[in-house]
């Protein structure tokens, strides 16, 4: 990960810790000590984010209580600092009374309920895993009508367990697809998570083949022990790749894997395509939607990418509707159609609020 960007992102969270810690210790209505301990408990769980350097040297349960406090805690405080904002704001045109903001019981519990049932619905709609249908026609390539479901951002590791994921696979498996595509990221940040939960034992219960292209956290986590991860779980791995899929009925599906652009010495996609066969309906698997125009210019069918998790939670996912031509939900350009998902999984707090987690189950014909 960039080192600029980790210095950034720790400055924005001081400051930002910093705002919300000095309005809850104007709001509370408690002695001193009393203040202290509430305020330190805040920043406790604060702490713990710098703890995600040190998950893999932790006891099993402790890395998982340190990862779910820490990463929790940033959603959190990004919701404190922006109603603590607007109440701001409502003090100085004289809508929210001074004593509302300082040493209040009133306003301690207002901001302790609104945020408290912010979040239980936020965790709640992350469990809803949404289904998205989608129909894609060949144009004559198929002579059948066949089945295929997409995952992207998987994040399995520390807070998306194997109870969670075999909840997934359940999912899949009844849908009765042909094939599933995974297209990037189904390691969190951690190969040791993954190993000690048994979760390549739940992808071996998958009832259709696997193929997937790699994403920027498998690179976090480590390129080679995720490779090595893949082959346990019987998954077809293609980085700058691809791989002829038989379908029912003698039909064939031509699957395409990039490798994620973390990579900067990846190949492009017109010299990739050189090399594959032509006449098949072609998906191409590529984890970042940027540079969306070279799948049309070569010839792709359909892309699947994910990354962007749509912001995981308002308004980042307006500020990721800036960065990208398509940043959630379907695009077509020319005759290649995309499918930009949020993602079945999700990276640090389970929350989703003004997005959604999902799988897409794909009807090719």
């Amino acid at each position: 990960m960039n080192l600029v960007f980790i210095i950034v992102f720790f400055l924005i969270l001081s400051v930002g810790y910093g705002y919300v810690s000095w309005h809850i210790w104007q709001l509370l209505p408690l002695s001193f000590v009393g203040k202290w301990v509430v305020v330190g408990v805040m920043l406790l769980c604060a702490v713990c984010i710098f703890a995600n350097f040190f998950l893999d040297k932790s006891p099993m349960p402790v890395a998982i209580t340190l990862y779910e406090v820490g990463n929790s805690s940033i959603f959190i405080s990004l919701y404190l600092v922006m109603l603590f904002l607007v109440l701001d704001f409502g003090r100085l045109i004289h809508l929210v009374p001074k004593s509302f903001l300082h040493n209040s019981w009133s306003g301690t519990i207002s901001v302790f309920v609104v945020i408290l049932g912010l979040f239980i619905y936020g965790y709640q709609n992350y469990l809803h895993k949404e289904r998205v249908e989608l129909s894609l026609n060949t144009g004559g390539l198929m002579q059948h009508k066949h089945r295929v479901v997409m995952l992207t951002d998987l994040h399995l590791g520390y807070h998306n367990r194997t109870d969670e994921f075999r909840k997934w696979v359940d999912k899949v498996n009844a849908e009765k697809p042909e094939a599933i595509l995974i297209a990037g990221d189904i390691i969190d940040g951690s190969i040791r998570a993954l190993a000690e939960q048994g979760m390549a034992a739940e992808f071996n219960r998958l009832k259709a083949p696997v193929y997937a292209c790699l994403g920027n956290h498998e690179y976090y986590s480590g390129e080679l022990r995720a490779k090595e991860f893949y082959k346990e779980a019987n998954i077809h791995l293609l980085i700058d790749d691809h791989a002829l899929i038989p379908l029912e009925g003698g039909d064939t599906l031509l699957v395409v894997g990039r490798d994620d652009r973390t990579n900067m010495r990846r190949s492009g996609l017109k010299n990739l395509m050189k090399t594959v066969p032509r006449g098949y309906y072609t998906i191409l698997l590529d984890h970042q939607p940027y540079h969306l125009e070279e799948a049309q210019q070569a010839g792709i069918n359909f892309q699947l990418s994910g990354h962007t998790h749509h912001g995981q939670v308002w308004p980042i996912s307006w500020i990721e509707d800036s960065i990208y031509e398509k940043a959630f939900g379907p695009l077509q350009k020319g005759n290649t159609q995309y499918y930009v998902s949020s993602g079945i999984g999700i990276w640090g707090g389970k929350f989703r609020i003004g997005t959604r987690s999902e799988y897409v189950v794909a009807d090719i014909l």
